[in-house]
Parts: structure tokens; sequence; C-alpha cells
């Protein structure tokens, strides 16, 4: 009778750890946001970053739905700026409160939400983690307040004044993708994909782009320091090349779990540059979604091949794309 009631407790005891164990079992918080994201139980349904990404709307089209009240327009610039001059209808809103400010409005009536910034980089960057949330009428503003008039395109004209500052150093030697290996620690202490979501889009929007952005002087005086991936298609990082060390990863292809997502490092920054800075802005978001320390390189490759892109017909900003809308004080 003591032999079984010591059985009993014994295994009474096992039952109890082995429960204990199970409820403190902690789940891998960046696996199961990305295999969400990826899914389409998400909230835009689809793997955003592998098929649309990214959403950009020219100024054209935005000044077109505006006047038929068809466009909703946040500009994400300081306030100062945006008193200075900015699109007729244009709701200034800070950068961490663009969710709590779009959950705030009916988009009923509306075809579409442009974010507007100085250069399309900051929008991007908004528009991508919107998007992630389900707003699936949001776009960011292509080249930003730049593309509106004249008196705002300093930024993109400075850049293209010097673009060409490291066309010298690109090079057409290819760098092999990194082994894989795990993803990212996220510790947001919530267990469901839409949860981390939600938890991760608050705390990205409250960093700002400032951490999710670094110059390419910044780079390439520290090449060693960063993990850089091209964010454009193989030919094009064969010619005109790329930075030296820079990875190629394919467009719509390369960021998923069955692909190359792991091989991103998770001890050294993430560079992250395309032609504008533009889509690389869109990207670094989703990544720093999942707790990587992604950067896009301002500007992209028009801040330094920008003759280069020139005679293989890529995307740069130039005169023509500076509309010479009217605006409002």
């Amino acid at each position: 009778m003591k032999k079984m009631r010591f059985l009993l407790l014994g295994f009474l005891a096992v039952t109890l750890v082995f429960t204990a164990c199970k409820k403190e079992e902690v789940i891998n918080e960046s696996q199961v946001l990305a295999e969400y994201l990826e899914s389409a139980n998400s909230p835009l349904m689809k793997d955003y970053v592998n098929t649309d990404m990214p959403s950009i709307m020219a100024a054209s089209e935005v000044k077109t739905l505006n006047e038929t009240g068809q466009v909703y327009i946040i500009d994400v610039r300081v306030a100062a700026d945006f008193a200075t001059g900015h699109i007729a209808n244009a709701h200034n809103v800070a950068l961490a409160d663009v969710l709590t400010h779009i959950k705030g409005v009916d988009l009923t009536p509306y075809t579409k939400v442009a974010i507007v910034c100085y250069t399309g980089q900051t929008a991007g960057f908004a528009a991508s983690l919107l998007r992630l949330m389900g707003y699936d009428k949001v776009f960011s503003m292509k080249w930003g307040m730049c593309a509106w008039n004249a008196d705002f395109a300093s930024k993109w004209k400075n850049t293209v004044a010097a673009g060409n500052a490291y066309a010298s150093q690109f090079t057409s030697t290819a760098t092999a993708k990194n082994a894989a290996g795990e993803l990212p620690v996220l510790n947001t202490g919530k267990t469901t994909g839409q949860e981390i979501l939600e938890a991760r889009v608050a705390a990205v929007l409250t960093e700002g782009f400032t951490p999710a952005s670094v110059t390419a002087k910044g780079v390439f005086d520290n090449l060693a320091g960063y993990y850089v991936v091209n964010y454009w298609p193989a030919a094009q990082y064969e010619n005109p090349g790329h930075i030296p060390g820079a990875v190629q990863y394919e467009p719509k292809v390369a960021i998923k779990l069955a692909a190359d997502l792991k091989t991103l490092p998770t001890d050294k920054p993430v560079a992250v540059y395309c032609y504008t800075g533009q889509t690389s802005a869109f990207l670094s978001a989703y990544l720093r979604l999942l707790g990587y320390d992604a950067k896009s390189i301002l500007y992209g490759a028009n801040g330094m091949i920008y003759d280069q892109m020139v005679t293989a017909k890529m995307t740069v900003f130039n005169d023509a794309q500076i509309m010479g809308y009217e605006y409002v004080k």
C-alpha cells in the first residue's frame, strides 16, 4: 500500500513539473509574427512584403484625387515645415501618432490615403507599417513634397548634385549570403500574431524613422560594421554593380521564411538600399517589426551612383519630377 502511495505521489509530482514547464514555454515571437504576416490570416490576407510592396502613388494622382475629395492626406513632416507650406486638405500628424490617427478616421469616402513627407522615405516607412496593419488604401507619395513644388525640392536636388560620390567604389564582385541562422528575439509578452504585430508597430512608430535610416557615408565609412542588402534585381547587382560586400536579395522573393529571411544577421545592423531609399524604407519597417536592426540607406543609389543610374535607365530624381503644384500655408 505504501509503495502504491509513493508511486502515485511520484506520478503527480512529475505531472505537475511537466505541466508547469509547459505553461512557462517561451514562444519565438519573431517566428510567430513572420509566419502570421506571410499568411492569409494577416490583416492584408497575403504576404505583403513579397507581393505588393512598395505601395507608392505619384504626386499627380494625389492632386487629381484631392480635387474631387477622394484622397485623405496625412503629412508627417514637423509642424513648422507643415506651416510653411502643405497640400490643401492635408492633416499634419506626427509619425508616432499615425496609427492612432488613422484609426479615428472614417476612410469610407476615400479611394486612397496618401502619406506625405519631405522625400518619400519617411512616408514609405509609415505606409509600410499601416499597410501591414491592414490599411490597404494607404500609399506613400513618391518623392515627397520635393515632387509637389520646387519650393520644397532642395533635399532631393542636393542629393542629386552630389550623387556620384561613391561611383568609383561600386563593384561587380558578388558576395554570398550568410548561412541561415536564427530570427531576432522579441519580448512583447504577447502570444498571437496579431497581438505581437500591434505591439511591434506601436514600438517601431515610437522609435521613428531616424534609427531606421543611415546615410551612404555612414555605411561606406564602416563597411565591416554593416550587413549590406542590395534590394534590386540580380542583373543590376552586377551592372551597374553594388556597394562592396553587399549581398543581393531579390525583391518580392527573398525576404520570407522559406527563402532567405533567416540569412539576415541578428548581431549587426542590416543596411538596406534600393534605387531611391523609398522601397528600402518600406522594407526596413518590416524588418524592424521582426526585431532586426534594419536601416534604410537614405536616397538609395541616387545618392551614390547617380550618373550610372541615368545611363542604366534606373529610377532617378530629376527636375521633371517637380510638378509645380500650388500649396497652402
